[in-house]
């Protein structure tokens, strides 16, 4: 059967973990493409990924089918359908605030560039920082600048990496000036208005997930004290 797509059903139709399954099997056929690779079968693909070819097959049986029977998938046409559905086959500007050590950090991070993200500004509220620039190159801009970076830079996507009192401020001026998609590195979580994403990354809760599951190995191996 030959691979078909159809258009894409609501956001909210997609649970949040497909979404981030997809961006894994993408990360998985960009190995498999630049080994020259040219189909690979959904337990392949699974196998690769960590997961079962059962929840590949469903996972994209949300967008049409891809696969061609007795085949498996095409490499590069699985590919590109995929970033065609995250929305990779254009670039996405985007403003971090915050010029702080982990913004300057951000700004400089290859990988944003790699996969279609442009930093074109950071944002401050400390006077001494506007005008210096990250490493790469990217200006600090005064935070009061806000509206005019987004409008001129035509900028869809904000970065907060401000201290966690900054946050929820931060966050509802980056709404006020229609930035819609905001990945957030400040704890604790944000509040947003409808039609707002917000992606929250707290490396501390990691860390201590991390820290939790050693102390639970610890626990497993050591003795309980005899009465």
């Amino acid at each position: 059967m030959p691979a078909t797509s159809r258009k894409a059903p609501p956001v909210e139709h997609v649970p949040e973990l497909t979404t981030n399954r997809l961006s894994v099997y993408l990360r998985c056929l960009d190995a498999l493409d630049t080994a020259g690779q040219r189909t690979v079968s959904s337990r392949a693909l699974a196998d690769r990924c960590l997961v079962n070819a059962a929840q590949v097959r469903k996972d994209l049986a949300y967008f049409g089918e891809f696969g061609v029977r007795g085949v498996g998938y095409t490499v590069a046409d699985l590919r590109g359908h995929l970033r065609q559905i995250l929305g990779l086959d254009r670039r996405r500007r985007m403003v971090i605030v915050g010029a702080g050590n982990l913004g300057m950090a951000l700004a400089d991070y290859a990988g944003f560039r790699d996969q279609g993200f442009d930093t074109v500004a950071l944002l401050d509220t400390a006077r001494h920082k506007v005008g210096t620039r990250s490493r790469t190159g990217i200006e600090v801009h005064h935070a009061s600048e806000l509206a005019e970076v987004v409008a001129r830079e035509d900028v869809s996507v904000g970065v907060v990496a401000v201290p966690a009192a900054a946050a929820q401020e931060t966050v509802e001026a980056l709404v006020a000036v229609g930035v819609r998609a905001i990945l957030d590195f400040a704890p604790p979580p944000v509040r947003t208005p409808p039609g707002v994403k917000v992606k929250h990354v707290d490396l501390a809760v990691s860390l201590e997930s991390l820290s939790f599951f050693l102390a639970a190995e610890h626990h497993e191996q050591t003795p309980a004290p005899q009465p």
